[in-house]
């Protein structure tokens, strides 16, 4: 029997790239129940309120929601618990030295699902944008809507 495809399950935290500089990418593992991972191969979490901590020796992504599974029992998961977040130490050392200083944090990014088949989320060292830098952005942004506007208009065949 052949294998079904796997779909493309990609959650996005758009508002992350405005309010913050990515300085460090790092790809980690989750800690799920079966009810979760089902929910979010169906596309049902939202990274908008998320951020992640440090507790004892991990680090753990808060409020990250993730909706009840709509076919799961009465043992269905609650949908903000906290998540453990599987890092190599030398690159929870790495970032915990980089929270230190001042401005920064860890946010989460995006929820993909890996080509073996477990979800992965990807958080990124940050930096805080100044109310200057945010406006450089809506700029670039818009001018670059404007350059894709024009090359669709005036295509050369």
């Amino acid at each position: 029997m052949a294998k079904a495809k796997r779909q493309n399950v990609e959650i996005l935290n758009r508002k992350a790239s405005y309010e913050y500089y990515f300085v460090l990418e790092y790809d980690a593992g989750m800690v799920l129940t079966g009810t979760e991972i089902k929910s979010i191969r169906a596309g049902n979490a939202n990274l908008a309120d998320a951020y992640c901590t440090f507790e004892k020796d991990g680090l753990i992504v808060r409020n990250l929601y993730i909706a009840e599974y709509d076919h799961g029992t009465d043992n269905n998961h609650f949908p903000r618990r906290n998540r453990t977040l599987l890092l190599r130490k030398p690159e929870l050392r790495k970032l915990q030295r980089g929270i230190k200083e001042k401005g920064a944090t860890i946010v989460p990014i995006r929820i993909f699902i890996s080509e073996r088949g477990f979800a992965k989320i990807r958080v990124a060292l940050a930096r805080g944008k100044k109310a200057f830098d945010k406006r450089e952005t809506i700029k670039a942004r818009e001018d670059k809507r404007q350059l894709d506007r024009l090359n669709k208009t005036y295509k050369v065949r």
